[in-house]
């Protein structure tokens, strides 16, 4: 017989206090975290994606590029466009953040990064 959502439900009601729940959370967030490295795992350096509608700012999103190395954590990397992107968002009229040269290709978002759930594989 296999647990059922109800069953861990019910588990959790009947715990004694905040610790056993919270040592039940932190189990969740644990397993959580593993399946988000399993999903996320082809988005490595040099691969090329396509950012999807998870990210704010919206003028970002459908722009592609390729992934450049991911942080200590695996949760972001870092992003640069192709040429077709970078010319999108120089000349997108939303785009009040990014300051793109004319002479720039290939732009490098700044910051710490994109989240890597925001990113889709584009297959080849």
């Amino acid at each position: 017989m296999s647990t059922t959502i109800d069953d861990i439900r019910a588990y959790i009601a009947q715990l004694p206090n905040a610790a056993a729940v919270a040592d039940v959370q932190e189990a969740a967030a644990l397993r959580l975290r593993a399946l988000d490295k399993e999903a996320f795992a082809g988005v490595t350096a040099g691969r090329r994606v396509r950012i999807n509608d998870c990210l704010r700012p919206a003028v970002l999103r459908s722009l592609t590029g390729t992934v450049q190395e991911r942080n200590r954590t695996g949760g972001r990397a870092h992003f640069l466009l192709d040429e077709e992107s970078t010319r999108i968002l120089r000349t997108d009229p939303r785009n009040t953040r990014y300051r793109i040269p004319e002479d720039t290709k290939r732009f490098r978002l700044p910051g710490n990064g994109l989240p890597v759930s925001c990113l889709d594989l584009i297959e080849d």
